[in-house]
């Protein structure tokens, strides 16, 4: 099409896009390209005209017919015989036509990252949904991934805590080692009134701060069990949403505290620490506040402490001096945007960050609740990720109950919801809509897959060979299947990972109109072997995008 548009007009329009679009009607075809319309002012030209020169320009021989429709528009459509050999290739690629780079990138995925002693809430829902499924993708697409979960376990309040533990005579790290999650929070609310209210007690948890950045065994014994306490917790959490996070992924705050006067010194060192109101600050280029002063990235807190950033530079430094990243994604609350910008300027700043390495923030919208604002309790209490996926499940158990799919239709409608909104969007957190199987939910999803599982079921051992694609539900099918390798490969390079949500939304909605259309067990002969060469590579696709989402693909529902 390109090379038409240079023979018809010129260099001018050398590598001018077609902007081809799924046609919106069979009558339209397969692909539609408004082409004629965008050269018509330019060319000044009608646009039917310019759609006849192109067509009498392009040469795609049997490949696919063109034709110019309505004001001018290009409508193109496949011939059964290509359409029917990409599902054949989808049916012996176990990678699906999906690319592999030639130079695989490593990427730290930086995601989900709760913090020790409180449990996991509703705002940690979407980080560690998000990154789960981007890990997914770009392990898929061929890049070494490193997941990592940034631990929030250190700080000011682990002295609190510990002190509190010690005021109540819990010195046994075993016995802070077998808290669940309910204990540890309850521990966390009398420290904190406690830290509010009583100066002295307050004066005493600073101090024991002081201890544990020291190493003082018995306050370094103690934190360790709340650590080990509260990651028995995640753990189970991650189990159960089926979430690819270890032991092996923690990376906590922790881990970086002996660099910090390193950060702040070789900060120092390079000319870009300043001191203002007894803190260490750096003033990166372009940051500025409302009022238009220069904005600074706290390094050093007036009163000794370490910010967060002197805790992001170092973790930046790590991953690229030790782990030798190419790219860094982290999947943090777009409210830290700016916090985020300020850390990566500094650190190429400083040097930490060469060119080489690409660092990327994906922020995403507030969870909001059927009332529109953020999703709380009725006591207007964060919501507990636990409670959540209680309710998911309570929800799925309505339409499912005693079914061993339970838990999975809970996690789709969840995952699903969260993940094919764009994700800067707040969406609505509405189970009655989530959990439906008709509509765009990830249990419709499901129910498509485990249909076209039943349909292979009923024919086993059957050759399975793309022959005709004779009906027009049988190439709209087949059209779809075409584009599951340019949307995996565009959700790795975007990481918005609403373009497959989208796709297998378009996959199992032609899914449905072929089943309706198509009887595929009645048919006979070569028919009835294209059609289940369809359902197997649909079953294939969907099982594999799903998969790429972190949602099962039951057989049976």
């Amino acid at each position: 099409m390109q090379s038409a548009v240079v023979t018809c007009f010129g260099d001018t329009f050398a590598g001018i896009d077609p902007e081809l679009r799924p046609a919106t009607r069979p009558e339209f075809g397969h692909l539609q390209s408004n082409l004629p319309l965008r050269l018509a002012g330019p060319l000044g030209l009608p646009p039917r005209e310019i759609g006849a020169r192109l067509i009498d320009a392009v040469d795609l021989g049997d490949l696919v017919s063109l034709e110019l429709a309505g004001a001018g528009f290009l409508n193109l459509t496949w011939s059964p015989d290509v359409l029917g050999a990409v599902v054949s290739d989808l049916l012996t690629d176990p990678h699906l036509g999906v690319p592999v780079p030639a130079s695989p990138r490593r990427v730290v995925v930086d995601y989900s990252s709760p913090n020790v002693a409180k449990p996991m809430h509703v705002g940690h829902l979407r980080s560690t949904v998000i990154g789960d499924s981007l890990a997914r993708v770009l392990a898929y697409t061929g890049h070494d991934v490193v997941r990592q979960n940034h631990l929030g376990d250190w700080g000011t309040q682990f002295g609190m805590l510990v002190e509190e533990l010690l005021g109540e005579g819990l010195s046994d790290p075993a016995t802070v080692a077998d808290l669940d999650m309910a204990e540890l929070l309850a521990l966390y609310q009398r420290a904190k009134a406690r830290f509010d209210d009583d100066p002295g007690f307050a004066d005493s948890a600073r101090r024991r701060v002081v201890a544990l950045q020291s190493g003082e065994p018995t306050t370094l014994a103690l934190w360790q069990a709340l650590v080990d306490a509260s990651m028995a917790e995640f753990e189970a959490t991650y189990g159960r949403l089926g979430v690819l996070l270890t032991d092996d992924d923690f990376d906590g705050e922790s881990r970086y505290n002996p660099q910090l006067p390193g950060v702040v010194d070789d900060l120092r060192a390079s000319g870009l620490l300043t001191e203002s109101a007894g803190a260490q600050v750096v003033y990166p280029d372009g940051f500025t506040g409302r009022d238009g002063a220069p904005l600074p990235l706290i390094v050093r807190k007036a009163d000794g402490g370490f910010g967060y950033a002197a805790t992001d530079l170092a973790t930046i430094r790590h991953r690229v001096d030790d782990l030798a990243v190419n790219r860094v994604v982290y999947i943090v609350d777009h409210r830290q945007s700016q916090h985020f910008e300020m850390v990566f300027a500094v650190a190429r700043a400083a040097g930490w960050l060469p060119d080489s390495v690409e660092v990327q923030h994906i922020g995403f919208g507030t969870v909001l609740g059927p009332d529109g604002r953020p999703f709380k309790t009725r006591s207007g209490e964060t919501v507990s990720l636990t409670a959540l996926l209680d309710a998911a499940e309570e929800a799925a158990a309505a339409s499912y109950a005693g079914h061993e799919v339970v838990r999975a239709v809970a996690n789709a409608a969840v995952k699903y919801a969260d993940l094919s909104n764009n994700l800067a969007r707040d969406y609505v957190f509405d189970l009655t809509r989530m959990s439906a199987t008709t509509g765009e939910t990830g249990p419709y999803l499901q129910y498509a897959h485990a249909r076209v599982c039943s349909i292979l079921a009923q024919a086993p051992q059957q050759a399975h060979g793309i022959n005709t694609l004779s009906h027009p539900a049988e190439q709209r099918l087949a059209l779809e299947l075409t584009g599951f390798a340019s949307v995996v490969a565009k959700v790795a390079d975007t990481l918005e990972p609403h373009h497959l949500t989208a796709y297998l939304y378009g996959l199992a909605t032609a899914l449905t109109g072929f089943y309706e259309n198509c009887p595929v067990l009645k048919a006979e002969g070569e028919v009835r072997q294209t059609r289940l060469a369809l359902c197997e590579a649909t079953r294939r696709v969907l099982s594999e995008g799903l998969g790429l989402l972190g949602i099962e693909a039951p057989q049976r529902m």
